[in-house]
């Protein structure tokens, strides 16, 4: 590209352009080693008045794309031009230009997923409007455009890709976009997902996750009734990897709060592990005494307090063995509580106890 044009382009100077123009007419065709135009040039810089300029005397420009993959519309957006971006879609549309509208960057970004990504809402749905397909487009991090805008929190954006059926939904790591209403906090937009495409409600993300076990696992409470509200059976899903219940979960964490939820819709959901690890083991386990006291105050939870796992154990033997008082106290204080299980090596919870020294101390803080 002549040095001139180059500046002029990065100035504005759109008198020195046409000035070099009625000198050579080929001008236009130089690019920067980048294969930048002076068109992606001065939309780097957002020099509106320039660009329209140039696109009145050469409009070829608008298909030309850089080494990077990027049309001049591009570059508008990701600079923040918005104006320019929008005059520029214009000439696109005037000029049936739809496939340079959808064209990707190296990336597999399409100027929707630059829109949404740098919070450009107007010309987001502006950009929707006028190609619906750009919300098929999907990155080579697996990102949609939809699954971007609910990450950011754009309601109308989210709301007008879900009305267009064709749009794409999922999102990196194997993620939806609920997935990503889940990590955002956003009960609204869950509500709004799961009413027009509720099977994502059951799908897992590489970890084996569903939305709902995420949304047990990070608190939160608004997006887990709108999931069972939704759906009650949500409640009864089971990690496939890890054959965690969505109440395991929830104790392992400690969050008390949405474990009552869970029971407030379902209240006969799993609470333990097919080996026989109760929600109450693993409260122990971690030592949750809140938790632990969520169940022991829970009539319909009364049946775990002596329920054993694969070895025998009762959560008392477990608690005995972390040698915690508060929550072996607990645990004695409670009726339904039998000192005589045996574990399969024909143990009581206090033989641990009687025979390591170490445990010894126990004994001053409870009486079996």
């Amino acid at each position: 590209m002549d040095d001139r044009l180059l500046k002029a382009a990065m100035s504005g100077n759109s008198n020195e352009m046409k000035h070099m123009i009625l000198q050579d007419a080929n001008v236009f065709l130089g690019t920067t080693p980048q294969g930048s135009t002076c068109l992606h040039i001065s939309s780097i810089f957002g020099h509106q008045e320039f660009s329209m300029t140039v696109l009145a005397l050469n409009n070829s420009l608008l298909s030309r794309i850089n080494l990077y993959g990027e049309t001049p519309l591009v570059v508008a957006t990701t600079n923040g031009h918005v104006s320019l971006a929008s005059a520029i879609l214009k000439q696109y549309q005037q000029l049936k230009l739809s496939e340079m509208i959808l064209k990707e960057d190296n990336n597999g970004n399409t100027v929707l997923h630059h829109a949404i990504r740098s919070g450009h809402c107007d010309l987001a749905l502006e950009l929707i409007a006028a190609e619906p397909k750009l919300s098929e487009g999907v990155n080579k991090h697996n990102e949609s455009p939809m699954y971007i805008a609910v990450s950011r929190g754009f309601s109308d954006v989210s709301e007008r890709l879900l009305k267009i059926p064709i749009s794409s939904h999922i999102g990196t790591y194997g993620e939806n976009a609920l997935h990503a209403a889940v990590r955002n906090g956003n009960p609204d937009i869950a509500k709004k997902i799961v009413e027009t495409r509720p099977k994502l409600a059951r799908e897992e993300n590489k970890s084996g996750n569903t939305p709902v076990l995420l949304a047990v696992l990070w608190n939160k409470l608004d997006v887990i009734r709108v999931l069972l509200e939704h759906d009650r059976s949500l409640g009864y899903l089971i990690h496939t990897k890890d054959l965690y219940p969505l109440l395991v979960s929830a104790a392992y964490r400690g969050n008390v709060i949405v474990a009552q939820e869970i029971l407030n819709y379902c209240p006969d959901a799993p609470y333990c592990k097919p080996d026989g690890w109760t929600i109450l083991h693993e409260a122990v386990s971690v030592l949750n005494e809140e938790f632990v006291e969520f169940i022991l105050n829970t009539p319909q939870l009364h049946k775990l307090i002596n329920m054993r796992d694969k070895y025998g154990e009762t959560a008392l033997h477990i608690a005995v063995r972390k040698c915690d008082p508060n929550i072996v106290r607990a645990l004695l204080a409670h009726k339904a509580i039998d000192l005589t299980v045996l574990n399969n090596g024909g143990n009581t919870a206090e033989w641990p106890l009687a025979e390591t020294t170490e445990r010894a101390k126990t004994l001053n803080w409870v009486c079996l």
